[in-house]
């Protein structure tokens, strides 16, 4: 699995709270889920590369 979240960016961007281990590997669960999505959607549209159009 790679890891594309990085707790340490989570605590900034909710500097008002505290962030649980859990958290980052949840969150990059889901991020995984999309990107596998849209490389689906533009495969399906014929691409190679995959746009923001497809998220």
């Amino acid at each position: 699995m790679v890891d594309i979240i990085k707790k340490s960016n989570i605590k900034i961007a909710v500097s008002d709270l505290n962030v649980a281990d859990e958290v980052a590997e949840a969150l990059n669960n889901k991020v995984l889920k999309i990107l596998d999505e849209a490389s689906n959607r533009a495969k399906l549209n014929g691409r190679k590369t995959l746009q923001a159009r497809d998220l």
